[in-house]
């Protein structure tokens, strides 16, 4: 366990892969930075990886004032046992109070193996941080800045707030795209510190010869226009409408859980809990119900459209405008109506 130190920075894991940094690492920047300014404190990125030094002045722009750079080739692709050895060593000789990391496949694994070997707490997919006092029950001692880790529990039936009291750092993994993209600024100016791995080949488990990726069919993210398609679409060929509707109006396609898994359209199109979090200028929801796992990953769109024949769907308390009908009269109409009107910005 590492000694609590209330003065300790905020760090992110700047996640990186092929020399390019990966999205949530650079959205954890932004609440990073509030988390860093509520307590007075430094925010600081943790980059690893062969050559990787360039990256540190990326995330100086995006808002850390320090980054801690360690470059080794034994980093250079990702190893759970190499990556963890080299941060479980940076975080016992800086002692950070926070640390976090996205809740991708590296993020998922990497935090805990550290949570483990640093006997401190770690709360995982969550979807909001803040800081806060907590008073204990037995004792009515005041804890006081802690980090409140929000996320879903039960199924997403209650949201729940996570505090870790003693045992820290305290840790997290947080969804991609719940938080928002910080305008990097060419002006900013930090300090980069770099750091010396202990590594030897006996510590990567594996030999990677070739490392094969898969490009996603779609970006949810970067869509200004998404029209989602639920359960209640009835089938893949009904899905159709779906497809039309996107394509009409310029933006693209997506689904709920309970879409994907009847096999409507495939997982990268999937919005929610498990899927995307997205924020749309424009969100149109097709026979979607809104479960609170879906809305937990578009609740934030500008503007949100919902076409239900249900009048009590859960999708109409979160919808700006509510369209009440059979989504297979509805959705030609609007079709004909934007191609004949075309839309405006």
């Amino acid at each position: 366990m590492i000694d609590v130190n209330r003065d300790g920075e905020v760090w992110v894991f700047a996640e990186q892969h092929g020399g390019k940094l990966e999205d949530t690492g650079v959205e954890l920047l932004s609440k990073a930075r509030k988390l860093a300014d509520t307590l007075g404190v430094t925010l600081a990125a943790a980059v690893l990886g062969d050559k990787v030094k360039p990256l540190a002045k990326k995330l100086v722009q995006f808002g850390a004032d320090k980054v801690y750079v360690v470059e080794n080739p034994l980093l250079q692709q990702y190893q759970t046992n190499s990556y963890a050895k080299v941060m479980y060593d940076l975080i016992h000789k800086h002692e950070p109070q926070i640390v976090l990391y996205g809740a991708t496949i590296a993020g998922r694994d990497l935090a805990p193996r550290i949570a483990s070997a640093t006997k401190s707490g770690l709360t995982a997919d969550c979807t909001d941080l803040q800081i806060g006092d907590h008073t204990t029950a037995k004792d009515k001692k005041v804890h006081k800045n802690l980090l409140f880790q929000i996320r879903p529990a039960f199924g997403g039936n209650i949201v729940a707030t996570i505090i870790n009291l003693d045992r820290w750092p305290q840790m997290a993994t947080v969804r991609e795209g719940v938080m928002p993209m910080p305008k990097a600024d060419a002006s900013r100016k930090g300090r980069i510190v770099e750091e010396t791995a202990t590594l030897t080949s006996a510590d990567l488990a594996l030999e990677i010869i070739d490392e094969h990726k898969r490009a996603k069919k779609v970006d949810l993210k970067a869509s200004r226009i998404i029209v989602a398609g639920g359960a209640g679409v009835g089938s893949k060929e009904n899905f159709r409408l779906v497809w039309d509707l996107a394509n009409c109006l310029g933006g693209a396609p997506a689904a709920t859980r309970a879409a994907v898994d009847l096999g409507f359209i495939d997982h990268d199109h999937q919005v929610g809990q498990t899927g995307t979090t997205v924020r749309p200028s424009l969100y149109v929801a097709v026979g979607i119900s809104g479960a609170i796992q879906h809305q937990a990953g578009m609740s934030q769109s500008q503007k949100i459209v919902a076409i239900n024949n249900d009048p009590d769907a859960p999708i109409f308390n979160v919808a700006h405008y509510k369209i009440l009908g059979d989504l297979n009269e509805v959705v030609p109409r609007m079709i004909k109506a934007v191609k004949e009107k075309g839309i405006k910005e």
